[in-house]
């Protein structure tokens, strides 16, 4: 389980969250969602570890990361499947994925097979430059990378992000998989409000850098929408 307490992250003088606390249960999809600015991609950095925070304690189970770097948080369990991919466009699809493998806390240097099973395409492209494939493929490609390292937690920021509709599907499908057959924590930022009543299993709202709202995608009335989520 991943837990997040009181969480305070700031730029320079700025405070950007203020004492965000969440919990990520195993077997489950949690979604983190708000308008745009609110800090939800704060809230995934600060969780990863590649910004600092300033108040507050992460943890995975019963282990306190918060003053861990970003490569040891990895290597305790967590992946971050960051906004816009970051796939490296100058590797092949296979050394991308290699590149997966250093959070691994056995030190295998074997791609699993589940990766190929999950996004069929990657082993189809699996020596053609990142950078060549498309929008939809990159995503594949980030979520297969940040999978191999065998992670407990499966931090994701906006993955249906400029995606089409059947690739939008069968990310929803893998993540399902991943907590249902794998047991995994999946925390999802997530914009697309259809995606989250489909897959989701709880939803936290913030704004202003807090949670101001929590339940399941069913409670999700269009009075909350409205006030919290319409542009």
């Amino acid at each position: 389980m991943l837990t997040v307490e009181k969480l305070c992250t700031s730029y320079g003088n700025v405070k950007v969250l203020h004492e965000v606390s969440l919990t990520a249960q195993p077997g489950q999809i949690t979604c983190v969602m708000g308008r745009n600015g609110v800090g939800k991609t704060t809230l995934m950095k600060s969780i990863i570890g590649s910004l600092k925070t300033t108040a507050g304690r992460v943890k995975i189970d019963s282990e306190d990361l918060t003053e861990l770097p970003s490569n040891r948080r990895a290597r305790s369990g967590i992946a971050l499947v960051a906004q816009g991919r970051h796939i490296f466009p100058k590797l092949t699809v296979m050394e991308n994925l290699r590149v997966g493998l250093e959070a691994r806390p056995d030190r295998s240097k074997v791609i699993p097979e589940m990766v190929f099973d999950f996004f069929p395409v990657l082993k189809t492209m699996s020596h053609r430059m990142g950078g060549d494939l498309s929008g939809g493929q990159q995503q594949q490609l980030a979520i297969a990378r940040a999978l191999v390292g065998k992670p407990k937690v499966l931090l994701l920021d906006e993955p249906t992000e400029g995606i089409q509709p059947n690739i939008i599907q069968l990310i929803g499908t893998v993540l399902r998989k991943l907590v249902v057959e794998m047991k995994m924590a999946v925390v999802l930022v997530e914009q697309y409000l259809d995606f989250v009543r489909e897959f989701g299993h709880t939803y936290h709202i913030m704004n202003r850098g807090q949670v101001i709202a929590s339940g399941v995608p069913s409670e999700l009335t269009d009075d909350i929408v409205a006030r919290h989520l319409s542009v």
